[in-house]
């Protein structure tokens, strides 16, 4: 009963959850706490819980990313999980895949209907809660709506758009929506998340919850998305940056910097790199999902950072896989000499020594969720997963401002030099800044996409930025890394792009719920 006692007093200090499963409309949203609950849940759910990593596979939110992209391998879990091969591969069947497709449909849309919905039909009139508490938690569960359609769309691309609780049968059936209608309400759902004065602060500053500034990370990222393709709003690109700036220009805000002189590498361990590796509670964390190791840990992503036979090293897990290996394409776009983040036991490793001496070898791997604690004690990860930080608005910024004004401008040129030269072991801010404001427009535009897999390569962004491009990575004749257009290049698995494949395919189950799918979108 002790220990019954104790968890459940831990637990209300992480987000605590009500189950909704046992309660009828009529009885919930009755108090504070309540309106709190139905809150709370969205922190877990839908794509979200995309996000949580387990051993072979992976985590589902990286199928739709990088395995996707055909740029990510998971040589040990793909012959355990035939969808990672499928996925790079193009080979994708609605049939016989149709449960692992279904799961990314599903979750997405449980929550927005179920969670999102009903909290913003019941909070207007919820007691117990002051005006301010009402504002901001209407303001979150517009976040999570727009996190999850964001997803859906770029997903899935036309989908259902449902802004109503079902209570009955009546109108269940609900034709597809156009990617532009998603977009426009995506920001729409911001704009009321925005306005419902979250506090001005990174979200660890917040206690972990959706603040200021990881409203602004997700409209600036929405709005770059809405301005590439299909929807090719070029109008939203100053709204991008106009949304990055104000994060960019608010001293609430900063990027991590190096604790020391990076030039002698007896001091790289104390990094910016090692700092965003290991800290959770930095000014340039803007939206994460935060784990905790008795309540909620971070799964087995530790041991994607060990080859398959590190369980015979002394390690606690049982599986040890390279889930989220580069490909030689993605190793191309580091400078391996002067790029600080391709440094040993910066981003990447290749080599463990056993604390009896013995030194390990191996092709160099991820090293960014390495957890000493989980790996050689505990078993339990803890690390928070970065969704958006601050480093990914100076290059949203950059881009977006270049490809409104249509040339190169001191700023644009400025916030891009900022994310290189926090990395560049040989050249300094201005020496950098001096180079980009030499080149073309597009030049500019493709060294931010460079920079941009350089710098997110593990946070699982890789097939957004491909499919709003429709540029794809790719090595040229002499080995180096360059971009071709996405329709018709060929993956390193041999599969071909087309239009047919950029969205996953609707599902059987899907088609059979909802007659009115294959309908032409609503525009």
């Amino acid at each position: 009963m002790t220990v019954c006692l104790l968890g459940f007093a831990a637990c209300n200090e992480f987000l605590e959850e009500k189950p909704l499963s046992d309660i009828s409309k009529d009885e919930f949203f009755g108090s504070q706490q309540d309106a709190y609950s139905a809150i709370n849940v969205m922190y877990r759910k839908g794509v979200m819980s995309l996000m949580n990593s387990g051993s072979f596979v992976g985590s589902s939110y990286m199928y739709s990313t990088g395995f996707r992209s055909g740029l990510i391998d998971n040589p040990s879990g793909r012959g355990n999980n035939p969808f990672i091969a499928k996925m790079q591969t193009m080979s994708l069947d609605p049939v016989t895949d149709g449960t692992y497709i279904q799961n990314l449909w599903s979750g997405p849309f449980e929550t927005v209907v179920r969670n999102a919905n009903f909290a913003l039909e019941n909070l207007p009139d919820c007691p117990g809660l002051t005006d301010s508490e009402r504002r901001q938690l209407i303001g979150e569960a517009n976040f999570f709506r727009a996190l999850n359609y964001l997803y859906l769309v770029q997903t899935f691309g036309s989908v259902p758009l449902i802004l109503k609780t079902y209570y009955s049968l009546d109108d269940i059936y609900v034709q597809r929506s156009s990617e532009r209608l998603i977009y426009q309400q995506i920001l729409k759902d911001l704009e009321v998340a925005l306005n419902a004065g979250l506090p001005d602060r990174p979200m660890p500053a917040n206690g972990f919850r959706i603040s200021r500034g990881s409203v602004l990370a997700l409209a600036a990222d929405a709005c770059l998305n809405m301005a590439g393709y299909p929807v090719q709003d070029q109008s939203k690109y100053a709204d991008a940056a106009r949304y990055a700036k104000e994060l960019i220009d608010n001293p609430n805000y900063a990027l991590i910097q190096h604790a020391a002189d990076m030039s002698n590498p007896a001091n790289r361990d104390r990094s910016a790199y090692n700092t965003l590796r290991t800290s959770d509670n930095e000014k340039e964390h803007l939206f994460v999902l935060e784990y905790d190791p008795v309540i909620a840990n971070a799964g087995e992503k530790p041991t994607w950072c060990l080859p398959f036979d590190a369980s015979a090293w002394g390690f606690k897990y049982q599986v040890y896989i390279n889930a989220w290996n580069p490909s030689p394409i993605l190793h191309a776009v580091y400078d391996p000499v002067n790029d600080l983040r391709y440094q040993e036991k910066q981003y990447f490793h290749s080599s463990y020594t056993t604390p009896d001496g013995i030194e390990h070898k191996f092709e160099k791997i991820a090293y960014f969720w390495w957890e000493d604690a989980a790996l050689l004690e505990t078993a339990r990860a803890e690390k928070d997963l970065t969704v958006y930080r601050l480093a990914e608005m100076y290059l949203i910024a950059a881009e977006a401002l270049v490809r409104a004004g249509g040339t190169v401008t001191d700023e644009a040129a400025s916030y891009l030099a900022t994310i290189k030269a926090r990395a560049s072991l040989d050249r300094s801010f201005y020496e950098i800044k001096s180079e980009l404001l030499t080149l073309s427009p597009d030049a500019f535009v493709d060294e931010v996409l460079k920079e941009k897999i350089r710098e997110l390569l593990f946070e699982f962004k890789l097939w957004n930025d491909i499919a709003r491009t429709r540029k794809y990575p790719a090595l040229d004749g002499a080995g180096h890394f360059t971009f071709v257009p996405l329709i018709g290049a060929t993956n390193p698995w041999g599969a071909t792009y087309t239009e047919n494949n950029l969205y996953f395919p609707y599902t059987d189950q899907v088609r059979q719920r909802n007659p009115l799918i294959d309908e032409p979108p609503l525009e």
